[in-house]
């Protein structure tokens, strides 16, 4: 998952979110009454002392964590709010003739020191926080929503763009220089430059308040998972797991003052790895049930109230801004354009998904008759709580294939270095070394320098990948610093995941899951390494949603590419390579479980659409039965495949910017499938495919409408048949 980059905090970001990078316009020109606390200056003491005042001396301008506390966000914020509003204000005073130089290009210079700290303080708040963080987080929120509000609803600001705008084409500006007038005069319509007075002062009390709920719900979402992982007592109980495994879960309750007992931490999604690995199925229910519930088990931390809230408030900001319902406002600059065309995309999908998962199902029932036969049981009716464990047992039946055969030949630093960054050198040149010279935020944070084809320093990249009760779940890139010849800068990147952390002395073997993930988030850290863009508003990832997981959704095709894969997958404790019959049942099983994967994506995209349809004049909706309705107006209500996510743990559009957006997933694996099959009809993994891509797709940014940028390097519209036939969906119904 990319997630944004933006001068407001990525949990607070109400109607007016766009991606954009941390240089970006998205500030305040007139200062309001609730963003008057920025307007005080800071001491000569702090200014002195704090960090964030001035950028940092080490390579790249890295964030100086070995100097950074808790306590200098606060004060940077606020003191990096001020100096945009009277960077801003200059430019909206400006007596010269607006020209793009002193409008558009004042503009992205504008925020350094906002942007310097709020990049630090949303991967920390996301990965790494703490209480005192929460409530800076909590108080900040609305008062950055206002910060932004202030420079797209400032009129006086807005006609010097919009002047620019009107004269573009007779200004000889260069492309990329014509695309950012596009972009910035488009941006600022989106979020309401043309409203009345009156309904901007409506506007932006909406889109603070909305900020407050979708920092709270983080915020609440995080304990909320914490407090509901089950512990055991009984070693008995959690039979099936391996030592490695128990030895984490014992870690885990030590970890929290529960010593001897096991704790089984939730990740961000419905199903839980543990399930397809534990063989009493009362504590698969006690798991999932927990997983399920974790946001409605008690006041506190219960999420419905707020996103219920936050639904409705949405559709009345859109509405407001003219738009039938915020799905339309927020597809209005994507790729896909309107709901419509996104749930006709999805309308494909969904009936094949669903038929398959239907099939799936059979073998698993049969799976389990069979299984309570030969114990003497009477069987059961196939649950939720179940599929991953018979799934498991299927697979096994079907191909000889487990996960605990696979595990060894996984290990996390190999993946790494002879996978991810293999596959990075052979396409693109690419070469890495780690820097233990620069600090890190937690302990498990590595950090490596990023040296391309020629030699020459390209960037900085950061790994993030184990669980912690303080880390938000799923995983996720983003900038540090982000590229821009204008600002001379170059990228510092991080990659942040949710892997098991072993205990003391034991490696960190992953799933093949997790393998995939790593490839998918160092997708986006290539596109944001390779950003070439003279203005940060453009710069690396900041493109649509809906095309900004194509590049991440397509290096994935490199974890089983034949010559990467041997490279990396080596057993961890001989160094020998993964046997080929082992190799050949991984093949085999390749598709195993695809209706299930596609039906529970499908499920929370289409629920994603249903709560962003919703119009304004919509009563405020019960959580669980619009939910429960949704799911099965759209004909995904299979009770053994619930949502990826369900309503009320939903972060990605909650908190995350994906509302409306979820979707976004499916479309670019479409994007990437279709890709591939270019590269494979070109010679699949060579330089001379690597460079091509680079320089066409992964170093553009949003330089060029997205459409168009894929058309003239692929040569022709994406297609939807490779990502039928890839995840096993081709020949199936459609609706």
């Amino acid at each position: 998952m990319f997630r944004l980059r933006m001068l407001v905090i990525a949990a607070a970001i109400a109607l007016v979110a766009c991606s954009r990078q941390p240089n970006d316009t998205a500030t305040s020109p007139a200062a309001t009454a609730s963003v008057a606390v920025a307007s005080t200056a800071a001491p000569a003491t702090v200014m002195s002392s704090n960090p964030f005042f001035q950028a940092s001396t080490l390579p790249f301008q890295a964030p100086p964590f070995d100097k950074i506390t808790d306590a200098d966000y606060q004060p940077a914020i606020e003191e990096g709010m001020q100096r945009q509003l009277a960077e801003i204000q200059k430019i909206a005073d400006n007596p010269e003739p607006p020209t793009f130089e002193n409008t558009y290009v004042a503009m992205e210079k504008s925020g350094v020191m906002l942007s310097r700290v709020m990049a630090v303080f949303n991967a920390v708040t996301a990965a790494n926080t703490d209480p005192t963080l929460q409530k800076a987080q909590q108080e900040e929120a609305p008062r950055l929503a206002a910060h932004q509000d202030a420079i797209y609803l400032n009129d006086k600001l807005f006609k010097r763009v919009e002047a620019i705008y009107n004269r573009r084409d007779t200004l000889k500006l260069d492309p990329e220089s014509a695309r950012l007038v596009e972009v910035v005069y488009k941006n600022f319509v989106h979020a309401g430059a043309k409203l009345s007075d009156a309904d901007k002062t409506k506007l932006k009390k909406m889109n603070q308040e909305a900020s407050s709920l979708s920092t709270a719900f983080t915020n609440k979402l995080l304990a909320a998972t914490k407090d509901a992982a089950p512990m055991f007592s009984d070693k008995s109980m959690l039979a099936g797991l391996s030592d490695a495994e128990l030895a984490a879960a014992l870690q885990t309750g030590k970890n929290r003052n529960e010593d001897g007992k096991y704790v089984l931490a939730l990740q961000n999604t419905t199903q839980q790895p543990e399930l397809q690995d534990l063989d009493d199925r009362a504590t698969r229910k006690q798991l999932f049930e927990a997983s399920w519930n974790r946001a409605e088990q008690n006041d506190a931390n219960d999420t419905r109230k707020t996103i219920e809230r936050l639904a409705q408030l949405r559709a009345q900001e859109a509405s407001l801004l003219g738009y039938p319902n915020y799905a339309a406002w927020k597809l209005d600059d994507q790729m896909a354009k309107t709901p419509a065309t996104v749930m006709s995309f999805m309308n494909k999908l969904a009936p094949a998904a669903v038929a398959r998962a239907r099939r799936e199902a059979a073998d698993i029932q049969a799976q389990i008759d069979k299984d309570q036969k030969a114990l003497k049981h009477p069987s059961f009716k196939l649950e939720p709580w179940d599929w991953n464990y018979y799934a498991e047992q299927v697979r096994k039946a079907k191909y000889d294939l487990d996960e605990s055969q696979i595990k060894p030949y996984f290990e996390l630093d190999n993946v790494l270095k002879n996978g991810v960054f293999y596959a990075a050198n052979q396409l693109y040149g690419l070469t890495f070394k780690e820097r233990k010279d620069i600090p890190v935020y937690q302990p498990d944070v590595h950090v490596y320098e990023v040296f391309d084809q020629d030699g020459k320093s390209l960037a900085l990249f950061y790994t993030d990948y184990f669980k912690r009760d303080n880390k938000g779940g799923g995983a996720w890139m983003d900038n540090f610093v982000g590229q821009s010849k204008l600002m001379h800068t170059k990228p510092v990147i991080y990659n942040v995941a949710n892997f098991t952390k072993p205990a003391a002395g034991q490696p960190a073997l992953l799933s093949f899951d997790d393998v995939i993930t790593m490839f998918h988030e160092f997708g986006h850290a290539l596109h944001g390494m390779f950003a070439d863009e003279e203005y940060p508003t453009l710069s690396g990832t900041n493109t649509a949603r809906d095309f900004v997981e194509f590049p991440s959704q397509f290096n994935e095709h490199w974890a089983t590419n034949p010559k990467v894969f041997a490279n990396y997958a080596k057993n961890y404790q001989t160094g020998k390579p993964m046997p080929q019959a082992l190799v050949d049942k991984m093949k085999k099983a390749r598709l195993f479980n695809k209706g299930y994967d596609m039906t529970e994506l499908v499920a929370a995209a289409m629920l994603d659409m249903n709560w962003h349809m919703l119009g304004a004049e919509a009563p405020l909706q019960d959580a669980d039965k619009f939910e429960a309705a949704s799911l099965k107006k759209d004909g995904v209500d299979l009770s053994y495949v619930p949502p990826r996510y369900r309503s009320s743990y939903f972060q990605h559009i909650w908190g995350n910017g994906y509302a409306a957006g979820y979707y976004a997933y499916l479309w670019t694996e479409m994007l990437a499938d279709d890709a591939f099959v270019d590269f494979k009809e070109n010679g699949g993994l060579t330089r001379a495919n690597g460079d091509r891509f680079r320089k066409m797709i992964l170093s553009r940014g949003n330089t060029e409408e997205l459409a168009r940028m894929y058309r003239e390097w692929r040569g022709q519209d994406p297609k939807i048949e490779p990502m039928l036939e890839n995840r096993g969906l081709k020949g199936t119904p459609k609706k």
